[in-house]
């Protein structure tokens, strides 16, 4: 006889398999939830973080919150983020331009009124404290397949020695064939310059005077006025200027050579501006002599800043046409002539010559300007430097000159190929400038290939490494969450705490006066691992605590009383009540980065002396501005465990 089961048996089982099959199928996310209750539990203890340090997020209200493309620290203690527009078009388009100013300590923020765009503009610390800010977007790429006006560089001729000629933006451009081009920017072009020429017969006697007149030139973006094959052209041609009339029609004219719908790059603007720390607001200055969009902006010996490469205001690299500011005049005058890509790592050394890392951010050919070396400036000469592995893969890599500043050893690490490219590099590697034929020599591999990683150096002269991602701009969700310490003492990686936010494309790190590191930014193309997500700028600070502060807790090292700037002699005396655990003492330059370059911060070590009374401290300021450049600095001293102190700041003239 066949004996059914019993209905009130049939549901107590079947709800028993589901659940053993729902079990089954959970079981991963209840181990990774459980991991993540466990990994949370683990870094929150105190012995966790005394080792590998600790990060925490920073509470920004909405209204303040903005795609941070840039970062400074300023000598107030306060963060200047600067968005511009942000990668934004729209925004572009609105003519909505953001700065906020964060105060870490009060952890305050202030919306600064942003003038023009200085998204992807350059920057530098000045003598007196203001940031120098020059060059940003005047237009934004479209790329190929989208562009629908046919385009490109129109040269401006004024054949007038009499006087300038200012076209402002609108200005129609008529060709041979009646097509017409707008401008999209005002140019004015110099008037002509005019030089007599006078020759001799044979028996001395003077030929009559001449005159000869050459025609002065400016660049500007031209736009078709109608869509169309028709606009198309790559023959040289001389176009008219329609609204001219008599001699200024016959002097003022076009010359294009090329207007086709290819891809239309970024335009720079040559604007600059100070920002002034005390008054918190821009202060116009004059412009610069090109427009520039990524350019890399390094402060000289004198004082003076050196603004190299970035695109021009037809989308084209700078052809290497550098310019110098001075802070005096608050002009801009030409500089040595050499040709980078865009945002070149450039760093002042001993002597005044610049170390060119091969670090950049992007634009330019393969094949060009991609070779590290010392630039002389005087002499306008360049020396290349070889052992570097990985050399086509130096694109979004970080650099920095290892601390001290006096060991003249500078660091690179990580980077990508050119371009969209899939490759990305592990490499680490060191030149010891002080050597009489310096070469590059690999360092330890990161944990794995990593591009647009934010490297900071810290009081205690270790660096601290952080995010970046394994693809260009964290495709496939390649963000790397980890961060380390490289010592130049050991030559060797330590481990610590892993952030919790990925860090890639425009994305930055600051360290603050008080010893930790603040991370801003980042601008994936996709948000997720299959690319099938658009991206979305990461706008959440964090904030890193290293170990050492973990360490010291509340028994910090403090300096007291003190000068604002050392004496004739460089020499500046604190008082402090820890002069007998004080173990070292460190200038730090306050960094102003964007686009994994910082070519502002560097680690100057000085000669300590403790009072007799052991409650003050003296510290000597080196006299070489080729090693300490004018400005303001934190003044770190650390205790025989590298605790170090909040700083002070100090102005060095």
């Amino acid at each position: 006889m066949h004996h059914r089961r019993p209905k009130n048996l049939r549901k107590p089982l079947l709800g028993g398999g589901a659940f053993l099959l729902l079990a089954a199928l959970n079981a991963p996310a209840a181990v990774s939830f459980a991991e993540q209750r466990y990994h949370a539990y683990k870094i929150s203890r105190p012995a966790y973080q005394r080792q590998y340090g600790s990060w925490a997020r920073v509470e920004v209200p909405a209204e303040y919150r903005v795609n941070a493309i840039h970062a400074a620290l300023l000598h107030t203690g306060k963060v200047l983020l600067i968005a511009g527009s942000g990668n934004s078009q729209k925004n572009f388009d609105a003519g909505t331009f953001d700065t906020v100013l964060w105060d870490p300590v009060a952890n305050t923020f202030k919306k600064v009124p942003t003038p023009e765009d200085f998204f992807c503009s350059g920057h530098s610390q000045l003598p007196d404290g203001r940031l120098l800010v020059a060059g940003g977007t005047a237009r934004y790429e479209i790329l190929d397949g989208e562009v629908r006006k046919a385009g490109g560089g129109m040269r401006v001729k004024n054949e007038s020695p009499d006087k300038a000629v200012t076209l402002k933006k609108g200005t129609v451009f008529r060709s041979p064939s009646g097509i017409e081009y707008v401008s999209k920017t005002d140019v004015t072009v110099p008037k002509a310059t005019r030089e007599f020429e006078v020759s001799y017969f044979g028996n001395g006697a003077m030929k009559p005077w001449k005159t000869k007149v050459t025609a002065a030139e400016a660049r500007v973006f031209v736009e078709a006025v109608e869509e169309g094959p028709q606009a198309l052209t790559t023959q040289a041609a001389q176009y008219e200027v329609v609204g001219l009339h008599g001699e200024d029609a016959d002097n003022v004219y076009g010359l294009a050579q090329k207007l086709t719908t290819e891809k239309q790059d970024f335009q720079g603007i040559r604007s600059a501006y100070e920002f002034d720390p005390k008054a918190e607001k821009y202060v116009p200055v004059d412009p610069m002599r090109d427009a520039r969009w990524y350019p890399t902006l390094v402060t000289l010996q004198d004082g003076r800043v050196l603004a190299v490469s970035g695109l021009n205001d037809v989308g084209d690299v700078v052809p290497g046409d550098n310019e110098i500011y001075d802070p005096k005049t608050r002009k801009w005058t030409k500089g040595p002539t050499r040709y980078f890509p865009t945002y070149p790592a450039l760093f002042l050394t001993r002597g005044g010559k610049l170390l060119y890392t091969g670090s950049n951010a992007g634009y330019g050919p393969a094949d060009k300007g991609r070779e590290p070396g010392l630039w002389d400036l005087e002499k306008n000469t360049f020396t290349g430097l070889g052992g570097l592995t990985d050399p086509d893969q130096l694109e979004t890599s970080a650099s920095l000159i290892l601390p001290p500043a006096q060991d003249q050893k500078v660091m690179v690490l990580g980077g990508g190929g050119v371009g969209e490219s899939e490759k990305s590099t592990a490499r680490t590697s060191v030149v010891d400038l002080s050597k009489d034929s310096p070469v590059f020599t690999d360092g330890p591999d990161l944990p794995q290939g990593t591009r647009y990683l934010s490297s900071v150096l810290m009081p205690d002269d270790t660096v601290f490494t952080s995010g970046g991602s394994g693809d260009y701009r964290g495709r496939g969700g390649s963000d790397v969450l980890k961060a380390q310490f490289y010592d130049p003492g050991t030559n060797a990686f330590t481990e610590a705490a892993e952030p919790t936010v990925g860090r890639n494309y425009h994305s930055e790190a600051l360290l603050l006066p008080d010893g930790r590191v603040a991370t801003f930014g980042s601008d994936p193309l996709y948000g997720d691992r299959d690319n099938t997500k658009l991206g979305t700028f990461e706008r959440r600070v964090e904030v890193f605590t290293p170990p050492a502060l973990h360490r010291g807790g509340a028994n910090r090292p403090v300096l007291g009383n003190g000068p604002a700037e050392p004496g004739a002699d460089g020499r500046a005396t604190f008082a402090t009540e820890d002069a007998g655990r004080i173990a070292a003492a460190r200038l730090m330059r306050p960094g102003a980065v964007t686009h994994t370059t910082d070519v502002e911060q560097r680690s100057v070590a000085l000669e300590l002396t403790r009072g007799r009374d052991g409650r003050s401290v003296t510290v000597d300021v080196p006299d070489d501005r080729t090693l300490v450049p004018p400005g303001w600095y934190m003044l770190f001293v650390t205790d025989g465990d590298g605790v170090p102190s909040v700083a002070r700041w100090i102005r060095v003239k």
